[in-house]
């Protein structure tokens, strides 16, 4: 095949071409025909296609996501029962608000029972926290030795109500005297009640049959 091949063609009588001539049209014609159809169709559709893939992807993740929910749903809701549960039971440990005077009659009691003197019972001012429990710090100036203030630190600890002991200071009551001074801050916590009126969570609770301030 020569380029003269090329220079003499007759459009109007293709038939009579050479045919190296003809495959060589032929070839150019399917190529241009290909890429016609790759710019205006295929391109198209690879782009829808990745589009898709993408799609399928994120599909996968989710439906893997999902499937572990599904799977460890059970174990989830048993968690949540034993929290709801231990949670309760940590609520039925804390007084409500007429249950709060009690409480406070209780550790004078566990004072006096102990063996001590006490100097100063002063409960202090309610104070929210987070919405959930009040927490009313009681502070305490007690009069005695080592082992009345072990007594009572431990029987105020082991109440069923929860009381928690904060700021413990331990001196000598006077100079030359056996006695030692313990200043402490017994703090009550009790649950939030579904009471409109049970708005006073700044007011003072005065502690029942307690000793005079000095």
């Amino acid at each position: 095949m020569k380029l003269d091949d090329f220079s003499n063609l007759d459009p109007s009588n293709i038939g009579n071409w050479p045919v190296p001539v003809k495959i060589v049209m032929i070839l150019v014609l399917c190529v241009a025909a290909l890429g016609a159809g790759y710019y205006f169709d295929t391109q198209e559709q690879i782009a829808r296609l990745e589009v898709k893939q993408k799609k399928e992807a994120e599909l996968k993740e989710e439906f893997k996501t999902k499937q572990w929910k599904a799977a460890t749903l059970p174990k989830l809701k048993e968690q949540l029962a034993e929290i709801e549960k231990s949670l309760s039971e940590l609520q039925r440990r804390l007084p409500s608000k007429a249950e709060v005077a009690g409480l406070i009659q209780d550790i004078s009691q566990a004072a006096i029972a102990s063996g001590l003197k006490s100097e100063l019972f002063q409960p202090d001012t309610e104070k929210s926290d987070k919405g959930v429990y009040v927490k009313l710090p009681i502070k305490l100036r007690l009069s005695g030795d080592y082992h009345s203030f072990g007594r009572f630190i431990s029987d105020v600890a082991a109440m069923p109500r929860i009381v928690t002991q904060h700021n413990v200071t331990i001196k000598p009551d006077k100079a030359g005297s056996d006695r030692l001074m313990m200043d402490v801050t017994a703090q009550i916590y009790r649950y939030l009640e579904d009471d409109p009126n049970d708005k006073d969570k700044n007011a003072k609770t005065p502690p029942p049959n307690a000793p005079p301030k000095k």
